[in-house]
């Protein structure tokens, strides 16, 4: 471990006097991070270092360096992830809110110290303000406070008849399907959530009773 941590302080200290003498290339820079990524981490347990590798949607939002993509080549991005949501195989959206409620909360999971299988998380509080209890939450996503309310989901057991339910639940499944360099994860494209812990976020979300709508 002590000699990976020495490996990767001698890459990044060799990429800072490069830019010193030279002014690297963003390019240079990307790739350079990269070399230090991979001497940093190793296989073990769940955690594999293939997560490193980025696909074509992911690789093109870096390269892009922060800048708006393209949009021909972002809408590109949009509708190839549109095509990988997989809608409910039992045609049910809506869970139980109390348990989304619980992943929302829950920010463990897909770390070397878990066991292959075991539920994750879905870490939403850090991102996200979902209801008015909660007194610290992210700011980087939008809140989702009434979430179902300013949409007009009244009965969940109806729901699936509304577009914005296919949205929520598309969005979800695949974020990038609606904004192509969205930061937001992929849980159920990346096998993040099951098929079961997103119905209950979608009650969370939009279940009248659930504490989001309140």
């Amino acid at each position: 471990m002590k000699k990976t941590y020495k490996q990767a302080g001698f890459l990044a200290m060799t990429l800072l006097l490069a830019s010193c003498a030279t002014g690297p290339s963003p390019q240079d820079v990307a790739e350079a991070t990269q070399r230090v990524l991979k001497s940093s981490f190793r296989d073990q347990g769940i955690a594999k270092t293939a997560w490193l590798e980025q696909d074509a949607s992911n690789k093109a939002c870096s390269e892009s360096q922060g800048a708006a993509l393209d949009d021909k080549l972002a809408k590109s991005i949009e509708e190839a992830n549109l095509k990988t949501v997989k809608m409910p195989t039992s045609g049910k959206f809506i869970g139980d809110w109390k348990e989304g409620e619980k992943i929302a909360q829950n920010g463990r999971g897909m770390t070397w110290t878990d066991a292959a299988g075991s539920a994750n998380g879905g870490s939403c509080y850090n991102c996200h303000q979902i209801s008015k209890e909660e007194l610290s939450f992210g700011s980087i996503g939008p809140s989702l406070y009434h979430y179902g309310k300013l949409r007009g989901v009244a009965d969940p057991a109806a729901a699936g008849s509304k577009p914005i339910v296919d949205y929520t639940w598309g969005k979800l499944w695949n974020s990038k399907a609606y904004n192509a360099c969205s930061g937001m994860p992929r849980f159920g494209h990346a096998g993040i959530l099951t098929e079961t812990q997103l119905q209950h976020v979608m009650a969370l979300l939009l279940d009248p009773q659930s504490p989001v709508n309140k």
